[in-house]
């Protein structure tokens, strides 16, 4: 489709007001895994993150890898666990885990950016202590007996305390930083963090006007299937209550409720498998997904 040089113009205009509510905003985006698809989505992301560097918001990318790093532990031969949802890490699998994220997933995703026009560069939790991580534990109840019972993770951690000293040194000095959730801990040890947690506690550290999810599903959906374009926390925790969201969602709706708390304006959560979705969610009138907010 051909759109006319009159309709890109009335489209830009039309962007304005959503420009000046987010000039000079600090806006969290979680670039998931599973909605990290195919390389020129990728691409795509990058553009549109590039163009939000532009518009004078500060853009900063927390991204996660799950299915990466399952790919890499079976070319190696390593077999995974997992408990609660977590991966069981233990100490082979922890080696793996900061490769793939702090190496190949940040680097391919820093290079997208800067070949977009950015400027990215690659951090994890551990430079300039960026987020310090103490060990998790897991209750999960045993299916057959319903007996409930506490799960040694190994290597996975949860942050503990948030130091953005080295993110507010660069955001807003054209520089956008792109973050893997690896995180040491005050005993020296590395820790896996869950990449939504991680970007959770950045977001409400930052206190950001946005902390935007990119999963693999729409939004929130109600009990006929249909998209919840806004909810409250305590809209959230009703549905929660009434088995509305469920299974793998409640976490992540868990998650968006927490960094509320933090401090972060609102939270959304949709689909990263839509083209130029961050866009369409911050700079269009009708988003792209289902908006969290106290």
């Amino acid at each position: 489709m051909d759109v006319s040089p009159f309709d890109k113009a009335r489209i830009l205009s039309e962007a304005l007001p959503h420009m000046q509510r987010y000039d000079e905003a600090t806006v969290v985006v979680k670039y998931g895994g599973h909605a990290m698809g195919e390389e020129q989505m990728a691409r795509d992301f990058a553009r549109d993150i590039v163009l939000l560097e532009q518009l004078a918001i500060n853009p900063v990318v927390v991204h996660g890898g799950g299915p990466q790093i399952g790919a890499m532990l079976e070319r190696l031969g390593i077999r995974s666990e997992f408990a609660g949802g977590l991966r069981i890490t233990d100490a082979k699998t922890v080696e793996v885990v900061e490769m793939v994220l702090a190496g190949s997933i940040n680097k391919q995703i820093v290079g997208f950016i800067n070949e977009a026009g950015g400027k990215a560069i690659g951090l994890t939790g551990k430079d300039g202590n960026l987020v310090r991580a103490r060990k998790l534990s897991r209750a999960v109840v045993d299916p057959g007996s319903a007996i409930e019972r506490i799960v040694d993770l190994g290597f996975v951690g949860e942050p503990e305390k948030v130091d953005v000293t080295v993110l507010t040194e660069i955001l807003g000095r054209e520089i956008i930083p792109v973050l893997a959730p690896i995180a040491g801990g005050a005993d020296g040890v590395t820790y896996n963090v869950n990449a939504d947690t991680f970007a959770g506690a950045i977001a409400g550290a930052l206190k950001a006007k946005r902390l935007i999810f990119l999963t693999d599903v729409p939004g929130v959906l109600d009990k006929s299937k249909q998209l919840i374009a806004e909810m409250s926390v305590n809209d959230a925790r009703r549905l929660i209550a009434d088995g509305t969201i469920a299974g793998g969602m409640i976490p992540k709706v868990e998650t968006c409720i927490d960094a509320l708390d933090l401090g972060v304006e609102g939270v959304v959560i949709l689909d990263g498998k839509v083209p130029h979705a961050v866009l369409l969610e911050l700079l269009t009138d009708h988003g792209a997904g289902t908006l969290l907010h106290r």
